[in-house]
């Protein structure tokens, strides 16, 4: 039984991913029926919405759109590539570009989030390592228990932000992105493929939000012993 259930947590956790990893690599053939990349589609749709002041540049640190920076980011692949991947995801990343602009209240609170978890994560790290260290100091579970509740806070944080992020992801893919692109940026035949694309990339989210809320819970049952 317990074997069962660890099986199904590990796929729970990076099956999404893999089938996303899957999904994305089956569409990045080049089309040669497609007029630009994903990066010339980015700039194309952020100067038709307006918005010149967005940057569009390739990156490492995978796709992601920057509101600080206001940046579009578009991995090597995705950038300079003329697949359908490349243009569904560029047309995702823009679509964050345009929460923003828009002032999408749920990707401000996720960006006010992910920096205070950025330092939770760091000041949670600390205390962990110092529980032990309180329990031998204090020869009391209190102290030992209280750093532990600080910490659990601190990992609570990373937890709500992958929370939030998933509707802010499903917007910018379903709102969006998907009524960009069938504007007759992709022929329609391609259009199911696209949503295709949108919903494994969302599912990774969905994954990584189980996995953050399943630590915090490891943590409280810790507290409760």
């Amino acid at each position: 039984m317990v074997f069962l259930a660890l099986t199904l947590l590990l796929a729970l956790f990076f099956l999404p991913a893999f089938i996303a990893r899957s999904v994305l690599r089956h569409y990045s053939d080049e089309r040669e029926d497609f007029p630009g990349t994903g990066g010339e589609l980015a700039r194309h749709l952020l100067d038709r919405r307006g918005l010149n002041d967005v940057i569009v540049e390739v990156t490492e640190a995978g796709d992601h759109y920057d509101p600080q920076a206001r940046a579009v980011r578009l991995s090597p692949q995705n950038h300079d590539g003329r697949s359908l991947t490349a243009v569904t995801v560029a047309a995702h990343e823009v679509g964050h570009a345009l929460q923003h602009a828009e002032g999408y209240a749920p990707l401000q609170i996720r960006s006010t989030l992910a920096r205070s978890a950025q330092q939770a994560e760091r000041i949670g790290a600390w205390v962990m390592m110092l529980v032990p260290v309180m329990a031998v100091l204090t020869r009391s579970p209190v102290g030992a228990g209280f750093v532990l509740l600080v910490g659990v806070v601190s990992f609570g944080v990373s937890a709500l932000v992958h929370l939030v992020t998933l509707p802010v992801e499903l917007d910018a893919s379903y709102r969006r992105a998907m009524p960009i692109l069938a504007m007759g940026y992709i022929p329609p035949r391609d259009q199911r493929a696209a949503r295709r694309i949108l919903t494994a990339c969302a599912f990774t989210y969905v994954a990584t939000a189980l996995a953050s809320v399943l630590n915090m819970w490891r943590w409280l049952a810790l507290i409760r012993r």
